[in-house]
């Protein structure tokens, strides 16, 4: 028996490989489904079953690429309507793969369809939930999604909630190992752990969620507070994932297209593209094209792509790093964002030498930063990290911009002074002031280093730490 758990860190997204006697299945897959066809040819093995565990929101899932590909059967729990053929499983439905045998659990509240999969190892003994994002390490799912479509409020979703996790979950025993579909950094709940695997007893007695002596109306309160909007791009991903999408080779074959820096211009100027620059912050500050915006690929990326742009069909042109352009395609592709339509050939070194015109950012370090605080007015350094990252601890006097927020009309500077941006490194700093440079913001200067070097500087006045929002 084989488990490998294959987490992109990008997404804070698990799925898992899992096989025995010559037969696997894949549970909650990505689009680019290379590696599991190379893992189930590496060992002669054939991938029977594509197990999904509700219809994904925060990424497009590889299941119809991964069934036509090998044959496979999609699975889902009760109540979905997938938009192709897949098998719309009952609860308690048990498929046999190898000597294993996998059970699903339906636990609706996250979505109403969701479902877990217990597995029986070769002894018949449970030994392993895959439990989607009805519980992750240290949370539950958020139950705010599906709204819509269960017609549902989130108090109702979240109270189905309540009940599968005592009567499908609870019982099982605590040896029993769990593996979420997302930990830290995913935005389907709230208070996830850095861990991506755990024991159900230990979840039991440390996950907020799940003590054992937790009212409903505990349960209802403690996971529907605090949760902030979800990013803008999670109903287009869940309507793909119901209703289907284009191949991914149709979609890396549309955006890897190599466009001189003169075709590159003439794109711009006749689509409403925008243009994402990959390159790390530092690079890009240093010159780029104007109005392009900064979303590094050595980071968070297509988690920041699907927060920051509003529509998953808005037509998109690429400066990379060269060599780098199939993965950032496909990286956008993972989220939905299918519309990239070429690249800059030869990056940003060839639009500078077909002499185009180019704008930087000016950065600032800590030393100096630290200057402008002690004589100047601390409301113009804008801390961009989310607000619970700011709550837990920040310089005083500053402004808290979220870059989550840059859309929601609060973002006001005058014209007559200049700006300082920060954020925990770099990275979030530069994409919200080059957002905000190409909406005609000039007066804004990037930090270079993030919140924990300007602290340790010793030369900004500090909040006190605040340990109940470490994890909002």
């Amino acid at each position: 028996m084989q488990i490998e758990q294959i987490y992109t860190g990008c997404l804070a997204q698990g799925a898992y490989y899992i096989e025995s006697e010559g037969e696997a299945v894949v549970i909650d897959p990505l689009r680019d489904i290379d590696n599991y066809l190379a893992k189930a040819k590496r060992n002669n093995a054939k991938i029977t079953y594509v197990f999904e565990t509700h219809f994904h929101a925060d990424f497009v899932s590889g299941h119809m690429d991964l069934a036509k590909a090998t044959g496979a059967t999609i699975v889902y729990g009760p109540t979905a309507v997938p938009g192709f053929e897949a098998k719309v499983a009952v609860d308690g439905e048990k498929f046999k793969v190898g000597k294993l045998v996998f059970e699903l659990l339906h636990t609706p509240g996250h979505t109403l369809e969701s479902c877990c999969y217990l597995m029986y190892d070769e002894s018949g003994k449970p030994s392993a939930l895959f439990s989607g994002d009805t519980i992750f390490i240290g949370d539950v799912g958020r139950p705010d999604l599906a709204q819509k479509a269960a017609n549902q409020t989130l108090e109702e979703l979240a109270g189905l909630l309540f009940d599968s996790i005592r009567t499908k979950i609870l019982p099982l025993a605590d040896n029993i190992v769990v593996y979420p579909a997302h930990g830290a950094g995913s935005a389907c709940g709230k208070k996830l752990s850095s861990e991506t695997i755990d024991t159900l007893g230990h979840q039991k007695a440390t996950n907020y969620a799940m003590r054992a002596d937790m009212s409903r109306a505990e349960f209802i309160k403690e996971v529907t507070e605090g949760l902030v909007a979800p990013p803008a791009y999670f109903p287009f991903n869940v309507q793909m994932n119901k209703q289907g999408y284009e191949s991914i080779d149709t979609v890396i074959q549309r955006g890897y297209k190599a466009l001189s820096a003169n075709a590159f211009e003439a794109a711009v100027d006749e689509t409403e593209a925008i243009i994402i620059d990959t390159r790390n912050a530092s690079e890009f500050g240093k010159g780029f094209i104007p109005g392009s915006i900064n979303i590094g690929i050595d980071g968070s990326f297509a988690v920041w792509v699907g927060a920051l742009i509003k529509n998953v069909s808005q037509p998109i042109l690429l400066v990379t790093e060269e060599g780098r352009e199939v993965e950032v395609v496909t990286r956008l592709a993972r989220v939905g964002f299918d519309h990239a339509f070429g690249y800059l050939k030869g990056g940003f070194e060839a639009w500078k030498q077909a002499r185009k015109e180019y704008d930087h950012i000016d950065s600032i370090d800590a030393d100096q930063l630290g200057a402008f605080y002690q004589e100047q007015d601390p409301e113009q350094i804008i801390d961009v990290r989310k607000k619970s990252e700011y709550d837990t601890e920040h310089i005083l006097g500053v402004t808290n911009f979220p870059l989550d927020f840059i859309d929601d009309g609060n973002q006001v500077f005058d014209p007559n002074k200049t700006y300082y941006i920060h954020c925990a490194g770099g990275y979030r700093s530069m994409i919200y002031t080059s957002i905000m440079r190409a909406r005609g913001y000039q007066n804004l200067i990037n930090c270079s280093v993030g919140f924990k070097d300007l602290k340790a500087s010793g030369k900004f006045h500090v909040s006190e730490f605040s340990q109940q929002n470490t994890q909002l």
